[in-house]
């Protein structure tokens, strides 16, 4: 059974590419936005920040990977960020 919430990339005629750089900088997006909410926090958790640093880092070496990525491992890393930024947002 599939999650509504996450896209369903399979089946895509090209753009897998497109589609999973699309994710992926949403998920680069909350996790700078959140760097910036604790950066002005009163008193910033700096374990958090490290943590939302290392996050960020990662999608931009996955984000980088999608240059060179064939259509399956690119609709493979969408998923993954998918079900990743709908996490990310619950949270």
């Amino acid at each position: 059974m599939t999650d509504p919430d996450i896209p369903d990339f399979s089946g895509l005629e090209g753009g897998e590419e497109e589609q999973a750089a699309g994710v992926v900088r949403d998920v680069v997006l909350w996790y700078s936005t959140q760097i910036a909410a604790e950066h002005r926090a009163a008193v910033p958790d700096e374990e958090r920040l490290e943590e939302l640093k290392a996050g960020r880092q990662a999608a931009l070496a996955d984000q980088a990977q999608l240059a060179t990525a064939d259509p399956q491992e690119a609709a493979r890393i969408a998923e993954v960020y998918a079900a990743r930024l709908k996490e990310l947002n619950a949270s």
